[in-house]
């Protein structure tokens, strides 16, 4: 075994371990750790210096992380919480509380904005996490001890965490946070203060880029840079410490300091952005990771490099197992292992065949943390980018100053808030080019394709990557490749772009998969003008299938209710497409809802509409009229607010098609009671399949095809499976997004047709 590589088997050992005692018992977790310490036993021999790494780091992996995985365990609060119940607990925060999207618009569940954040029990340590209120809870810092009072519910398998905590009130008994914590959350107070001279989206976009804060990035960058392969920008990684590190030590190359001297400076400029972005456990891994990567590419060490790696990884490990299934920690250990093993390497091939050296390492830096990151990324997100590489290379000469223009203004907004500015200025450039590159790449056609998620998907594709690696080494092989890959962009792609194979030119319905929630697209004579009803949970998926559709301009927006599963992707939309209206119902329930689809319109400086019963809409190719609802309930609560929904029928070229928010029992009835013509060729089943659907609503539509709008293994049960089996049972067609994907309907010969995109 090469002298460089010998602590690698410790760390997969370590790493190991604690994948084995959190994702399945502790016990499993300790034989692993004792496992690799005899098989370092056995090699003692051969291998003396991996031998010994092993033989001593695994019984310690062993004993340390399953100490930690036995308590979490058999931890007390951990059985409570199976149980639920209220209960006051003290704690001591982790970490910064961050917004969660519970349900797809915004971070709000039932109208109240929610953060997430990390705390430990005061007392013994057990590991806790909270949902709560963002306005009271939002300002707290990491280190500050409180009294919470909450419903208890069980955490998630794969953590130590021993319960989660639902609070609904304020924090009491809260004490002052650390001096060193206060100092980091002013920094990052004057940048975001600095960063409002940008427009919005560059203004959320620099805390992220500098420091990992994303409070204020909107959901479509989120999206966008997530489909072009760009979302590590996002997040504070080695390469955020890595910049700045290299840029003070060429400063102080420059200022001709000595080696000791420069190495100081690099380690204070390390220390202080630990500080600013604060000293949490993904920060101190962005330190560890920074720290080898510039010991790499700036000190030019590279074989000191894997050592120091490995040794981050056991340290990292042993320090919070919990990273060992963190994606994020996964995702920068892999990156860092291309940026010193196959970036130099692909950068010195590509100079020896007459490549400029700065465009080698510009090429070969992107090319192999993509790569090797790729199997990761497919098994999270589900997804493969093909313009990753790209959007990389485009936006990577931009990172660096913009980060440190960032730094430089949270340092200089402490003393003087409009310097500040006038470098928030200067780097709005910079982060208005990333914007731009990860917009456009994320609508090119095929930016990325499907692949399987989870453990298989990430499988499936490191085989695949090492088998095309281990042919392309073989010479002969080389031209065979090249022209495989040459005559599918030539025919496959323009094929992609110019045609599009689903679902057909003539589709007139689709229903969008956006998960729980609803979103359907009625077509008009004009194909890049649809009407769109509902706007599902969360943005990235509806613009995704507008895309898809080839859809530009939206002449109305139908919005059937005010529930979040419904409008959601609302602000994604109005800003991306050509909206000419917004239509509501009669319902302004939840009062939150109403208050933000009346903001989000008078920002776009789009109409909202009431669509009163009676009242029919009319394009080419498209006819609409509203028979629902013919009684509006009062009331916030969710039944309420369901039976309230906006009832359309509409007349397409594949028949007429009867879509029906999420109305219930009652509001069915009162259809039915005002002897509305219901038939319809295709239904949007209500309510994303409930049982809250009467058998006289469905034998007066007497549907060809249903719809069912639903998303896969969600927590209602939803479809019913009786209501399932009675349609099928009739003759109707149904089709389901979580199954069928988006699913659009077709004129046929005999009736409509149907055309699956796939689940």
């Amino acid at each position: 075994m090469s002298p460089r590589a010998y602590l690698v088997p410790a760390a997969l050992a370590v790493w190991s371990t604690a994948l084995t005692g959190l994702l399945w018992t502790w016990w499993a977790g300790v034989a692993i750790g004792l496992l690799a310490a005899a098989v370092g036993g056995v090699a003692l021999r051969r291998w003396r210096p991996a031998a010994m790494a092993i033989a001593v780091v695994g019984p310690v992996a062993a004993c340390w992380i399953g100490v930690q995985a036995h308590e979490a365990a058999h931890h007390p609060l951990r059985a409570a919480a199976g149980h639920g119940g209220a209960t006051t607990l003290r704690l001591e925060l982790a970490d910064r509380p961050r917004g969660v999207r519970t349900n797809g618009f915004g971070s709000r569940a039932g109208g109240v904005e929610l953060v997430l954040v990390r705390a430990t029990l005061v007392g013994d340590g057990g590991r806790v996490t909270v949902l709560a209120p963002a306005a009271s809870w939002r300002e707290l810092l990491p280190g500050q001890e409180l009294s919470a009072r909450g419903t208890l519910v069980a955490a998630r398998s794969g953590e130590l965490t021993v319960a989660v905590l639902r609070v609904r009130g304020p924090p009491r008994e809260v004490t002052p946070a650390p001096v060193w914590q206060q100092a980091a959350e002013a920094l990052r107070a004057g940048l975001r203060d600095a960063s409002g001279t940008l427009d919005p989206e560059p203004a959320g976009l620099l805390p992220a880029l500098v420091v990992g804060d994303t409070s204020g990035l909107s959901p479509r960058v989120v999206d966008e840079f997530r489909t072009s392969g760009l979302a590590h920008v996002l997040a504070v990684s080695g390469a955020n410490l890595a910049i700045l590190c290299g840029a003070v030590l060429l400063l102080l190359r420059l200022a001709q300091f000595g080696p000791r001297g420069r190495a100081a400076g690099a380690m204070a400029a390390l220390v202080g952005f630990v500080v600013l972005a604060g000293p949490e456990p993904s920060v101190l891994r962005a330190a560890v990771m920074g720290a080898i990567a510039l010991l790499a590419l700036v000190l030019g060490r590279e074989r000191s490099a894997l050592p120091a790696l490995a040794a981050g990884v056991v340290l990292l490990v042993l320090y919070d197992p919990e990273l060992a299934v963190d994606a994020g920690f996964g995702l920068s250990v892999v990156a860092t292992a291309a940026l010193v093993l196959l970036a130099p390497r692909w950068a010195a091939w590509l100079r020896d065949r007459g490549v400029p050296v700065g465009l080698a390492e510009a090429l070969a830096v992107p090319a192999a943390a993509n790569l090797a990151t790729a199997p990761l990324v497919a098994g999270i997100s589900g997804q493969v980018s093909l313009v990753a590489v790209v959007a990389n290379l485009l936006v990577g000469p931009l990172v660096a100053p913009a980060t440190v223009l960032g730094v430089l203004a949270a340092v200089v907004a402490q003393v003087h808030l409009d310097t500040a500015r006038f470098v928030v200025e200067i780097a709005g450039p910079a982060v208005w080019w990333l914007i731009v590159v990860g917009r456009h790449a994320a609508t090119v056609p095929g930016a990325s394709v499907a692949w399987p998620a989870g453990w298989l998907g990430g499988v499936l594709l490191a085989g695949a990557v090492l088998a095309a690696y281990g042919v392309l080494r073989l010479r002969r092989a080389r031209a065979l490749v090249v022209a495989v890959v040459a005559g599918a962009a030539v025919v496959l792609v323009p094929v992609g772009v110019v045609s599009s194979r689903w679902p057909g030119a003539d589709w007139a319905v689709v229903a969008c998969d956006v998960g729980q929630g609803d979103a359907v697209v009625l077509a008009t004579a004009e194909r890049d003008r649809a009407v769109l009803v509902d706007t599902g949970p969360e943005p990235a998926s509806v613009l995704a299938c507008l895309r898809r559709l080839g859809v530009r301009r939206l002449p109305l927006v139908v919005l059937s209710h005010l529930h979040a599963d419904h409008i959601g992707g609302l602000a994604a939309v109005l800003a991306e497409r050509g909206v000419g209206a917004v239509a509501v119902g009669p319902s302004r329930q939840p009062e939150w809802a109403w208050k933000e689809v009346r903001a989000l319109a008078r920002a776009a400086g789009v109409q909202v509409l009431e669509l009163g019963v009676g009242r029919r809409l009319s394009w080419p190719g498209l006819e609409i009229d509203v028979v629902g609802p013919r009684v509006v309930p009062t009331g916030e609560e969710n039944t309420a607010v369901n039976d309230a929904s906006v009832v359309l029928r509409a007349s397409t070229a594949a028949g007429r098609v009867l879509l029906t928010g999420d109305v219930e029992l009652a509001g069915q009835a009162a259809l039915l009671g005002g002897h509305t013509d219901l038939r319809a060729d295709v239904l949007k089943v209500p309510h994303h399949g409930s049982r809250f659907s009467s058998p006289e609503f469905l034998a007066a539509v007497r549907p060809r095809v249903a719809l069912v709008s639903v998303g896969a293994k969600n927590r209602y049960g939803h479809p019913s499976g009786p209501l399932i089996d009675a349609m099928a049972r009739q003759g109707v067609q149904v089709l389901r997004t979580d199954r069928d994907g988006d699913t659009a309907v077709l004129p046929g010969p005999q009736g409509p047709r149907v055309a699956r995109r796939g689940g």
